[in-house]
């Protein structure tokens, strides 16, 4: 088995890339986790094909140049008092905010990519059959993911924008990392966790129905692929070692601090500033001075907050403890996290989602799905 797994449960061990003769001992093929298979046998009631107008229109119009995608009040930026005195004309405002919804929707984008990319590595080194079995689940889905947001950036701007590159940075250190542990917590916990997050945002305050129901059917997937990673919490930190258990959760720190920062550099932005005819610098200098002014002990509000989802998603699954629980307790109000329970905002969007595609999959039987964390 590979080194440096911290396989704490056989069905999360895994050979090296280049060990294809170890697929092939005859062993192996008479065993088999059954803990993936409810997630396994569920696909069925959650398939859907972007291709496919029943599942999904992209026909559907909206008129860029007229309504804004987003409502005013979820962007903050255009409260600095400059860009507000700048972006007067409402339609160079509509264009401002659809824009950064270009640029979000991008982000997304290649951020499936990275999980697509993600689960075929996994599907490639995980030993067990179940567990392999499910991570080529999980990449037949991220790839219709992938070819549904280049589909709708596509009928909406014509082309994405270029990966950040504090994004791209962590996209790559995720699947290139030759530890399960570090691919299942970057991409099945924090990725995820911050995807929810934004889908479930966007599901709420998107003006655009076609966007509303990209976002969810993605989340019908995404609820399960996060359900993975929370198997695999529930079976191995409890029986991590505490220098283990401190190597997980600094590698869980270190990829929330650039999910939670970087991600938002004000000097990525720079372009976006000038194409709407705003000094960067300006910007840049209002964006410092808000940050000087904010009330230090002001939370993440708002179920639906991007990074508060995050956070939650890592409590959830005992990534958090006393050691590590001040560096998120800055940003989000714990105690109220912890009392919310297990139960994640974009649940019952994505069990809406799922009795949708059971209606047009199987017309003849519906039956319940549970996707919350058992």
């Amino acid at each position: 088995m590979a080194d440096g797994n911290i396989t704490k449960d056989a069905m999360y061990g895994a050979v090296a890339p280049d060990d294809f003769e170890s697929m092939l001992t005859l062993d192996r093929y008479g065993e088999r986790s059954s803990a993936f298979d409810k997630i396994i046998s569920a696909t069925h009631d959650h398939f859907w094909d972007p291709l496919d107008p029943k599942y999904i229109d992209f026909s559907e119009p909206f008129d860029l140049e007229t309504e804004a995608l987003m409502p005013d009040e979820t962007q903050p930026i255009l409260r600095l008092p400059y860009v507000a005195e700048t972006l007067k004309d409402p339609k160079q405002k509509i264009g401002f905010i659809n824009y950064m919804q270009l640029r979000s929707f991008s982000s997304i984008l290649h951020g499936e990519q990275g999980a697509l990319n993600l689960s075929a590595s996994l599907c490639h080194v995980l030993y067990d059959q179940g567990a392999q079995e499910y991570a080529a689940n999980q990449t037949r889905e991220e790839a219709r993911h992938v070819t549904a947001f280049a589909k709708y950036i596509k009928v909406r701007w014509g082309r994405p924008t270029v990966c950040g590159t504090a994004l791209k940075s962590l996209l790559v250190e995720i699947i290139e990392a030759p530890e399960v542990y570090k691919k299942i917590v970057g991409m099945q916990m924090l990725v995820e966790g911050l995807a929810m997050g934004a889908f479930s945002n966007g599901y709420r305050y998107n003006r655009d129905p076609l966007a509303r129901k990209l976002f969810q059917l993605v989340m019908t997937d995404e609820a399960f692929h996060h359900k993975f990673g929370k198997i695999w919490a529930d079976r191995t930190v409890p029986q991590l070692t505490e220098a283990e258990r401190n190597q997980v959760e600094d590698w869980t720190a270190h990829c929330a601090q650039k999910l939670l920062f970087d991600r938002g550099d004000p000097r990525e932005m720079a372009d976006i500033y000038g194409r709407f005819g705003l000094d960067p610098e300006r910007v840049i200098a209002d964006i410092v001075q808000r940050r000087k002014e904010r009330d230090p002990t002001r939370k993440f509000k708002g179920e639906t907050n991007v990074f508060r989802v995050l956070i939650k998603t890592l409590n959830n699954a005992g990534l958090i403890t006393e050691r590590t629980r001040g560096f998120y307790a800055m940003y989000v109000d714990m105690d109220e996290l912890a009392a919310e329970g297990l139960r994640m905002p974009g649940d019952d969007i994505a069990e809406a989602g799922i009795a949708y595609l059971q209606a047009i999959n199987f017309q003849d039987r519906a039956r319940a799905v549970t996707i919350a964390a058992e």
